[in-house]
């Protein structure tokens, strides 16, 4: 545990929303030695495309921004699916909140995959997606005969550091930065140098990739690709003792 002497600045990069809950769950199992610095990097832009020809069997969703594009569109008189194979818990549980019968893959793009391979739905599917994505969704179900269609729903727009988190950057003491996606650790990047020796926690490896140019003192990568792991990596370099 960090010592109580000691708080650690934990720079929280995603939406407020997500940030906020990351944030709540990190003080309730190190209150004693965490500071959230909350500093968006990303906020979504929602597009209003014109949708492929239909009907759908079900939407595929691999984010929480992707259901509230997804909800937008149909509240503007979208005729949507209400099967929805989403990529993980949060994902699924955002989606059943907003009434679409989600499935989870508790997973990745693959298990997200496999997931929809192994339902006996025979589609077509549509990816409600954000305008840069990874993981090549629709291409790797149609190369496996299914049909499948993509839907730009949103954009997320680069944000800058704000005034706390240049300042805790340009410290001398250790900065956690949790880093939940490849775009993040890229616009953290563009952003540096900092002074502050970081402590990145990287969701996957493509992530922890991004991040190289941080030249972190430590890097740890989540062994799962959601929050859960990602809190138990946090852990993993909070409970370390101090360099």
């Amino acid at each position: 545990m960090t010592p109580q002497h000691h708080v650690l600045p934990v720079l929280l990069t995603r939406p407020a929303a997500q940030a906020d809950r990351f944030a709540a769950e990190l003080v309730t199992r190190f209150a004693d030695g965490i500071l959230p610095v909350s500093t968006p990097l990303l906020t979504p832009v929602f597009l209003s495309p014109s949708l492929p020809d239909g009907p759908f069997s079900a939407l595929i969703l691999t984010s929480e921004t992707g259901v509230a594009g997804a909800v937008r569109l149909r509240e503007a008189g979208a005729r949507l699916p209400r099967r929805a194979f989403c990529v993980g818990d949060r994902t699924a549980a955002t989606a059943q909140a907003a009434g679409f019968d989600a499935v989870s893959a508790a997973g990745n793009a693959e298990a997200l995959i496999s997931l929809i391979l192994s339902s006996g739905e025979s589609g077509p599917f549509l990816h409600m997606r954000g305008k840069e994505a990874r993981g090549d969704i629709v291409p790797r179900l149609v190369a496996k005969g299914q049909r499948a269609e993509a839907a730009v729903v949103y954009a997320q727009q680069p944000l800058a550091l704000t005034a706390q988190a240049r300042e805790v950057l340009a410290g001398d003491g250790p900065v956690l930065v949790p880093l939940f996606s490849p775009r993040t650790a890229q616009i953290l990047c563009e952003q540096g140098p900092f002074k502050a020796p970081l402590w990145v926690v990287a969701i996957s490896p493509a992530a922890a990739r991004e991040a190289l140019p941080l030249n972190a003192e430590r890097l740890v990568v989540a062994e799962r690709p959601d929050a859960a792991a990602m809190l138990d990596a946090a852990g993993r370099l909070i409970g370390s003792p101090c360099a």
